[in-house]
């Protein structure tokens, strides 16, 4: 999948040319937002009803309700980055009511998330929000156990599965991660736990605890696996960036460590735009009803990392970056390497 880039235009010419699609639509904003809105909750009732036909009735109805959740969060992650809507109030507000749903409490995520967007690519620094991602060197460097840990933690099993469940159900509920010293983060993480007791509270004396975790489980680890899914093609491929920090550039960890995802136009609509994960990596502040449009007429950006949903699959057989040949690969290769 090795790919020869085009060198990367000057900072100032880069930011020239995004700034042009950094204004938000205060219309597609809500007509956005108020369509995946309503067909979310619609997704959400109709796994209700299809879950008393049968098990397998509604885990089929849950999967595009998984897929419209990962658009409310492309939702949120706008509004984290300030894009969404002009007001920031009004990016908060939106933000933190869609953290209830996917179960994400915002101001945490906006911070975590923050810090991977200036330190994506940055072998120095990395930790938060990214996939753990080890070199050759250092995994061959840990002992058995450790390799086996490394192993276990990037086994597509776990990545997409276990991993998922623990991030989106519990890590979250209790994110031992953030220092005591982020106050807004953590009340953040305590207003949306206190907003999902009272959800569930109000389910419970409704149609019922069990019928509620009977929906919304496989909505969340659904929309879960796919959103690692998506977030792992989005940075995790052969010729993707990762350089220490004094020769680390952030521009080019933009355009050359994040890929442009082609999806299917429908799938595309799900993920909301999110596949043109380059162009946002190098200006955050452009809304993702825009990328499209700033793909389609910057050329600048149409020379990049391509993956398909088949190159995706492929990719999760990565898991080591080999710093002297610059690229990831597998735990096989790494091995014949040093072999």
């Amino acid at each position: 999948m090795t790919q020869s880039l085009p060198p990367i235009p000057d900072a100032r010419t880069l930011m020239a040319i995004l700034n042009r699609y950094r204004t938000p639509s205060l219309r597609r904003s809500l007509f956005q937002l108020l369509t995946t809105a309503g067909l979310f909750t619609a997704g959400w009732i109709a796994v209700l009803l299809a879950m008393r036909v049968g098990l397998w009735a509604g885990l089929l109805v849950a999967i595009p309700t998984g897929g419209l959740t990962i658009r409310l969060f492309i939702i949120q992650h706008d509004c984290g980055h300030g894009s969404f809507f002009r007001p920031r109030w009004a990016n908060d507000l939106v933000g933190f009511a869609i953290g209830v749903v996917t179960l994400m409490p915002y101001g945490y995520w906006r911070r975590t998330h923050a810090i991977h967007h200036k330190t994506s690519g940055d072998l120095d620094y990395r930790g938060f929000g990214d996939i753990d991602t080890l070199t050759v060197h250092e995994y061959f460097s840990r002992s058995r156990l450790g390799r086996l840990a490394y192993r276990l933690y990037r086994n597509p099993v776990v990545l997409l599965g276990l991993g998922p469940a623990y991030q989106f159900v519990l890590k979250h509920r209790l994110p031992l991660d953030a220092p005591l010293a982020w106050k807004r983060e953590w009340t953040s993480v305590l207003l949306t736990n206190l907003a999902l007791l009272t959800v569930v509270l109000a389910a419970w004396s409704t149609i019922g605890l069990t019928s509620f975790l009977m929906v919304q489980l496989p909505i969340t680890l659904i929309a879960g696996s796919i959103g690692v899914f998506l977030f792992y093609v989005q940075h995790q491929f052969e010729d993707t960036y990762w350089r220490n920090h004094p020769e680390w550039d952030f521009h080019a960890a933009g355009l050359q460590g994040s890929s442009l995802l082609a999806l299917p136009k429908v799938l595309q609509w799900f993920t909301a735009n999110i596949g043109f994960h380059h162009i946002h990596h190098v200006n955050a502040s452009i809304p993702n009803y825009r990328l499209p449009e700033c793909y389609a007429k910057e050329p600048v950006f149409q020379h990049v990392t391509r993956i398909t949903l088949w190159d995706g699959l492929k990719c999760l057989r990565l898991a080591l970056w080999d710093e002297q040949q610059r690229k990831l690969v597998s735990f096989r290769e790494a091995r014949h390497r040093k072999a």
